[in-house]
């Protein structure tokens, strides 16, 4: 079966993938060093140097997949650029290769490039955070002045939580839990000391429970109880770990929980989004790169193609932190406010494509 893209087609590709995967391993290499740095910085001794480093190992994913698109925006300045440096795209120019057609072969690769994004953003970056989390949460139930993940507020129907450390998905201390009525009457506060989750119910230590009734109120102290509740560890873990680190199916498990409870969730329907547009600003930052080989950069070297993809990587994060914010301030569907950055990208790019010569 013939392939509907050609051997320069395919040249291209390699060119500007070989050149991904070298930036790619130097930008996740530096932000491994420091964030392994900064982890020893804030471990105050909890953590020791094997610990951190295996910790740095298991959030490396989560950093590629962070730096995806500048990583496809500087392999795609250097591999095309190389080429142009070379003469070689002048050749193929020469030989009818248009530069429509040297886009199309640049959004091919930046297909490849999105769709490893995804994957990482859908399975193995979760997964290595979560595992991390963990790791990190196993010390701090060591360490009894560390105060966890908190305060969290929290909501099951007619119960809200009230939880000041959140100190891993399935185990929380120092918490309230206020019970109203149908016309929101306070009944009852739950204070707890600790709790941990098993065999599908929360164990309470330390409980202590006042009633407010018509004419008396009434508390009463109990050492260990069991208390049946609809959120679940799986709920927890989505607070535990940053949102822009959840894969989207956990995304949608925790709007689902804040819509059943009639929260909001336009934080979370915004980086849900986000990762649906993730794979399309990856081909957009390819795209957007390629125009460059034509203009008066492109007998420049190196680190001059460099400077231009650093400049416009760091001008489209910002950008994208505009659109969020001023989406947030006015409205706008969560849709608009995470793709018009990468639809704006992409429109430009294909322009400059269109006129280059």
């Amino acid at each position: 079966m013939r392939l509907w893209f050609g051997r320069l087609d395919r040249y291209v590709m390699t060119a500007i993938l070989g050149l991904s995967a070298v930036v790619g391993l130097g930008l996740v290499s530096l932000y491994s060093f420091i964030s392994f740095i900064t982890e020893i910085d804030q471990s105050n001794d909890r953590l020791g140097v094997a610990q951190i480093f295996v910790v740095t190992l298991l959030t490396m994913p989560a950093g590629l997949y962070l730096l995806m698109p500048l990583v496809a925006m500087l392999g795609t300045l250097l591999g095309v650029g190389q080429l142009a440096t070379q003469s070689e795209i002048t050749a193929m120019r020469a030989a009818g290769y248009s530069n429509l057609r040297l886009g199309r072969a640049a959004l091919i690769a930046g297909l490849f490039l999105g769709l490893l994004a995804m994957a990482l953003g859908e399975s193995v970056a979760p997964l290595g955070q979560q595992a991390a989390e963990r790791m990190k949460s196993g010390v701090r139930a060591d360490n009894l002045d560390d105060t966890g993940v908190g305060p969290v507020w929290l909501r099951d129907g007619a119960d809200f939580y009230y939880i000041r450390r959140l100190q891993a998905d399935d185990r929380f201390a120092d918490a309230e839990i206020y019970r109203f009525d149908d016309e929101l009457n306070l009944n009852s506060i739950l204070s707890v000391d600790g709790a941990s989750y098993d065999a599908g119910n929360w164990q309470f230590e330390g409980v202590v429970e006042t009633r407010f009734e018509a004419s008396a109120v009434h508390v009463e102290r109990r050492a260990t109880q069991i208390w049946p509740s609809g959120i679940e560890p799986e709920v927890l873990e989505l607070y535990v770990l940053e949102a822009d680190t959840l894969s989207a199916a956990g995304l949608m498990r925790l709007i689902g929980y804040l819509d059943s409870n009639g929260l909001d969730t336009r934080e979370q329907q915004l980086e849900l989004w986000r990762k649906f547009v993730a794979p399309l600003t990856v081909m957009a930052m390819v795209l957007f790169a390629v125009p460059f080989v034509f203009g008066p950069t492109r007998g420049g070297g190196a680190g001059q193609r460099l400077l231009i993809g650093v400049l416009v990587g760091i001008g489209f994060h910002l950008l994208n932190e505009i659109s969020a914010n001023f989406g947030a301030l006015y409205g706008w569907p969560a849709p608009v406010a995470a793709g018009l950055p990468t639809a704006l990208l992409m429109a430009v790019g294909t322009a400059r494509l269109g006129f280059a010569r």
